[in-house]
């Protein structure tokens, strides 16, 4: 299972906004800690703000913070949301679904049991758990 890099900037922009608390940050701010782009963080801040995860302030003295509370953001509901498609096989999608042997096919139920083991993993933390070592995680950005 690979995640897209959209879901992967996505869970970086909470940890980072989440660690700041109600400090406001900037999209070149997280831009320059990750090294990603400005323009594709962009898309992801608004994307995240429409869904009501942060909440963006526009003007001079603007920027971005969370919307909730970390403990509030399901991780699994994250990747979920930025993820929207976990068809792993074609017979995971009825529509185009062309395997001769997918009516007695075994893989398909191993590979969704796999699926469903992977979401009730991600269910089970929360951004706070992803900044629980704040300290260490602020060092490695270079945040004070």
């Amino acid at each position: 299972m690979q995640l897209k890099k959209y879901t992967d900037y996505a869970l970086r922009v909470l940890i980072y906004t989440g660690m700041k608390h109600d400090e406001l940050s900037s999209i070149k701010e997280i831009s320059e800690t990750y090294s990603i782009s400005q323009h594709h963080l962009g898309k992801i801040v608004f994307e995240l703000n429409k869904l009501g995860f942060i909440e963006t302030i526009r003007g001079r003295y603007g920027g971005i913070r969370l919307a909730k509370k970390p403990e509030e953001i399901n991780v699994g509901q994250i990747v979920r949301i930025m993820e929207n498609d976990f068809t792993l096989l074609e017979c995971f999608d009825k529509g185009t679904n062309h395997c001769v042997i997918s009516p007695a096919c075994k893989l398909k139920h191993v590979l969704n049991e796999a699926l469903q083991a992977f979401h009730q993993v991600l269910d089970q933390y929360t951004l706070n758990d992803l900044i629980i070592n704040e300290k260490e995680l602020r060092h490695f950005m270079g945040i004070n």
